[in-house]
């Protein structure tokens, strides 16, 4: 991948497991993000591919987000819409069942506040809120870039469970020690 002439990863390759955990670690501008949206599929790869493979079927760029899952910072969610509405809105783009939107408030601790909008929520409840949209659909793969950078004790714990216990493949871009401890591979990108 590259930005002009500036070269941020290559010759990278790399395969994970479903049910494995990788943190990619780095300095500030090394990639790790990129990485990640490169994997998502929101940004095409200078040069090679990356190729997605779920129950023996190769997922196309387009079916993609059906199968991917990213908590990112950049990631902005409906401030008008309560934090119910903006998951059924997800949902709904999705074709799920409405009740999933009532388990991924659950899973990340908003299920009481299901009906404030988010303008009122803090940065911590916002990035619940990016957690709960993105395993929304149970994806098999679930993309998290500094997941616990504004979270309180309990989110980090969220995180933690969510790298242990999803049975997705799991990438977690970070600089935290702790969140890194998580994923029993690593990836360290050079800056």
């Amino acid at each position: 991948m590259r930005y002009g002439r500036r070269r941020l990863f290559d010759g990278l390759t790399l395969s994970i497991e479903p049910g494995a955990a990788l943190a990619v670690v780095g300095a500030n501008g090394s990639g790790k993000s990129t990485l990640l949206l490169v994997l998502a599929g929101v940004v095409a790869p200078t040069a090679g591919t990356v190729s997605l493979t779920v129950d023996g079927r190769e997922i196309s760029g387009t079916d993609r987000p059906q199968a991917v899952g990213l908590v990112a910072p950049a990631l902005q969610l409906y401030e008008p819409l309560t934090a119910r509405e903006n998951l059924a809105f997800l949902a709904q783009a999705r074709r799920l069942e409405g009740s999933c939107v009532e388990a991924a408030l659950d899973r990340v601790g908003l299920l009481a506040r299901a009906d404030e909008p988010l303008a009122t929520f803090s940065t911590g409840m916002r990035q619940r809120m990016r957690i709960a949209a993105a395993v929304l659909h149970r994806p098999a793969v679930l993309l998290l870039d500094e997941p616990g950078a504004t979270l309180d004790a309990a989110g980090r714990a969220l995180v933690a469970s969510l790298v242990a216990e999803t049975g997705a493949v799991v990438v977690v871009a970070t600089n935290d020690p702790d969140e890194a401890a998580l994923c029993p591979r690593r990836l360290t990108l050079g800056a």
